[in-house]
């Protein structure tokens, strides 16, 4: 592909060593960067544009509050559902081919939730965009692992797209608060429309198509086991934090997202062309740094999440100063950007998971200082400083999977990756919602999530050092 490094001439014998020179970008390869990097952008954005604007669209579409979570599950479900089955199709039949139909359903689904005329037509147009998302995510991130060679560049190209995902997801919430209030909640999804068109255009000219060079056949009986268990897992937790788990279908789906899972590993341990390679899940840097990923991502959106109730149904903030609140947050994840990949090397990948994970947690427990007539400065102050252990993290532990592997299985293991990403992002605000809403007050319940999710990431922490201190 597009990437150039400096040539290198023989020194004479006699000549002091000179330093290398890291490789450098060609033109070519920035364009492919840029047009990866904001479509993983663009889908952060929409994970997190609405959070600000969830009390306004309930009350303008007669969504009850318990209900609002379904405005970001009703995209994660599909979202985290749907990853593996469309990673593994890129891969047979053509990363970009995919990428491209992804942005394109993202794109029209977006208009579809910005011209929403009731709950069911915009809950219609959110599942549509996790369904895009479910195709954009894997592609692009392949796409990335297969065009930067493992060594600096990829690094390089991971570390900014970790940045912008972690930016992504907090420019959301600064442009879902000025958004709302100046042109209302349904401009957020206008401006996701509006960012797929723009990253669509120069796509197709700059994308290279990319597949395995061998032609395995489909793992169907895999990807229906697997797409079927994590839909009906996230649908009964989803569902629990909204009534709790005495209903007979959250007990159903429950039961049958778990036997569907476990069906899966036994299919995945027969199958000649498995969708998950097992023997690389037995590796201790994929197990140990998905179980990292997962973590970090499903309790920072979760307590994001909170948060942003805490701010404006207790402290009765405006989606205005609650965006502003998360700005900061913003600026300190792109500072984290720039330093995580000088921390990662030189103390790598995996001690900086680990520490990250730590600090993420030490400082989410710090938000039990908060209080019911105030806490503003501590909000913004430790979920800043959490957010910037959170994006460390995240560029760690896509580091920690991905190094090792061979190209051809590059698309199994970014696929976990994402997987990782999505589910944590689904899976977070439902499982911990049903904390937050079983609590006599929004108060009490922020303050139950905040202790479980600091005491999570802890734990974390610091069985990850240990898992992968010997791996």
């Amino acid at each position: 592909m597009a990437i150039e490094s400096p040539s290198t001439s023989t020194a004479p014998a006699a000549s002091p060593p000179v330093a290398s020179v890291p490789p450098r970008l060609s033109g070519r390869a920035r364009l492919v960067l840029f047009v990866l990097c904001a479509a993983q952008f663009m889908v952060a954005l929409d994970f997190s544009v609405l959070n600000v604007a969830l009390p306004v669209l309930g009350k303008d579409l007669g969504l009850s509050t318990t209900g609002l979570q379904w405005a970001i599950t009703a995209f994660a479900l599909p979202s985290g559902g749907f990853l593996l089955l469309f990673g593994r199709i890129a891969d047979l039949y053509g990363r970009r081919r995919l990428f491209l139909a992804g942005l394109t359903v993202f794109g029209g689904s977006s208009l579809l939730a910005t011209l929403a005329w009731d709950p069911a037509s915009f809950l219609a147009g959110r599942a549509l965009q996790g369904l895009g998302a479910a195709v954009i995510v894997p592609t692009g991130m392949s796409l990335l692992t297969t065009t930067f060679p493992e060594g600096p560049l990829r690094d390089r190209a991971l570390g900014i797209s970790g940045t912008l995902l972690s930016l992504g997801f907090t420019v959301g919430m600064v442009a879902g608060g000025v958004l709302t209030e100046t042109l209302g909640w349904r401009s957020t999804m206008g401006l996701l429309a509006l960012a797929s068109a723009v990253v669509l255009v120069p796509a197709p000219k700059v994308l290279e198509e990319s597949r395995t060079t061998d032609r395995p056949r489909l793992d169907v009986p895999g990807a229906v086991s697997v797409t079927g268990g994590l839909l009906a897992l996230i649908y009964a937790l989803s569902t629990a934090a909204e009534r709790g788990f005495g209903g007979a279908d959250v007990l159903v789906t429950l039961v049958l997202g778990v036997t569907l899972l476990a069906a899966f590993v036994v299919v995945e341990s027969r199958s000649a062309a498995p969708l998950v390679s097992l023997p690389m899940l037995r590796r201790r840097t994929v197990a140990f740094g998905n179980l990292g990923g997962l973590l970090t991502f499903s309790m920072m959106s979760t307590v994001v999440f909170v948060l942003t109730l805490y701010l404006q149904e207790v402290l009765d903030l405006s989606p205005f100063a609650t965006g502003l609140v998360f700005g900061v947050q913003g600026v300190l994840s792109v500072v984290a950007g720039m330093y995580a990949p000088k921390v990662i090397g030189r103390i790598g990948a995996r001690r900086t998971l680990a520490l990250s994970l730590l600090g993420q947690g030490l400082f989410i427990g710090a938000l039990l200082g908060l209080g019911t007539e105030s806490g503003v400065w501590l909000a913004t102050a430790a979920v800043s400083l959490a957010s910037m252990c959170h994006l460390g993290a995240i560029i760690a532990y896509g580091l920690t999977v991905t190094s090792g592997i061979p190209n051809e299985q590059q698309g199994l293991a970014t696929g976990l990756v994402t997987t990782t990403q999505q589910v944590g992002l689904t899976v977070g605000i439902p499982l911990l919602g049903v904390l937050a809403t079983t609590q006599d007050t929004l108060f009490d319940g922020v303050r139950t999530v905040v202790a479980v999710a600091g005491a999570v990431l802890l734990a974390a922490g610091a069985a990850v050092a240990a898992g992968l201190r010997r791996g």
